[in-house]
């Protein structure tokens, strides 16, 4: 864990004296847009033109901002079009790297050792953590974003046009954005990013309070799930996916390494019935590799695991039947 100051790489942990024990998360500082001519959208930004083979997406297999980006190519159809490169999971005192020697862990379109590398190309000055995903643009050598919302919603539509994509798949519809909205803006909070600030805590009293708002905020989606079958709409939406990601890793990670133990999700009903109908839709499970999600948490983040040992349970079988038919047709069939 680190950051560049000045373009200058610091093996620095996140300062949470300074925070009163609050994990607080930096904003992404790339929040360019792919539109399908390059043009400029509504929010005003834009300046990227919709192309196949031009742009190339920085992920890791563990991290579940990054997993968003590889479901939604995954599901649109786009992975002709947009190729990728996987950091490896351990993430020690230089950050995300690539291994030179390691095919499943190599950059193949910069050649970069390590994943600073590749934004103080762009910024030889930045200042801020370095993340995942981040959306390149091979044409100009250019970071698109390192926003994984924004990059989802771009993967979502600007790239329709293109041959063998999937443009009657649309997970954020006009007519249900503002009800998607509303359940990401207290999933993002409280689950998403509410783990983090749980796990991250140095105070006790933050690290209950966090907890709280985590159980509250699953209780609320239990209950929302006893009666639909997806989150929004009964049809699978944006929102679907970015609670998944949390989702596929509470057991074998947050549970234990976050000290998120109030249940696990497998001791949620609707929760973790709904978990296993996403995780069977088809191409979703390639995306998921429990090994370098474990790998990853246990050890890299030596501050909260220093033995670095990786635990070798839980037993997790995602491929359970999900017993969510009743609630509505699954995806893809209407």
């Amino acid at each position: 864990m680190g950051l560049l100051v000045d373009g200058k790489w610091q093996d620095e942990w996140y300062d949470t004296d300074r925070t009163g024990g609050k994990f607080k998360r930096e904003s992404a500082r790339f929040r360019n847009w792919v539109t399908p001519d390059g043009a400029a959208g509504s929010s005003g930004r834009g300046g990227f033109r919709a192309e196949s083979g031009r742009y190339h997406l920085y992920v890791s297999m563990a991290c579940p901002w990054a997993h968003r980006t590889l479901i939604f190519r995954k599901l649109k159809g786009l992975d002709a079009h947009i190729s990728v490169s996987v950091v490896h999971p351990d993430m020690l005192e230089n950050g995300w790297e690539f291994r030179e020697d390691d095919p499943e862990h190599h950059d193949y379109v910069n050649s970069a050792r390590y994943l600073h590398q590749i934004y103080t190309r762009v910024d030889p000055e930045y200042t801020g953590r370095v993340t995942v995903p981040v959306l390149w643009d091979t044409q100009t050598s250019d970071i698109v974003s390192n926003e994984s919302a924004d990059i989802i919603r771009m993967l979502n539509s600007a790239f329709d046009h293109l041959e063998g994509v999937n443009d009657r798949l649309d997970f954020y519809p006009d007519d249900l954005q503002q009800n998607i909205d509303e359940v990401n803006e207290r999933v993002y909070h409280d689950v998403n990013n509410g783990v983090y600030k749980t796990g991250f805590a140095t105070a006790q009293s933050v690290y209950e309070q966090s907890w709280d708002a985590l159980f509250e905020s699953l209780d609320w989606l239990e209950q929302r799930l006893a009666a639909h079958r997806y989150l929004v709409g009964d049809r699978l939406t944006e929102a679907d996916w970015r609670l998944f990601t949390t989702l596929i890793r509470f057991d074998a990670v947050y549970y234990s390494h976050f000290k998120c133990n109030r249940e696990r999700i497998s001791d949620f009903h609707h929760l973790s019935g709904y978990l296993r109908d996403l995780y069977q839709v088809p191409g979703v499970a390639e995306t998921v590799d429990i090994g370098q999600i474990k790998r990853h948490y246990y050890v890299s983040q030596r501050t909260i695991n220093p033995t670095q040992i990786v635990p070798v349970g839980p037993y997790l079988d995602f491929d359970a039947p999900h017993q969510r038919g009743a609630l509505g047709p699954g995806f893809g069939k209407g």
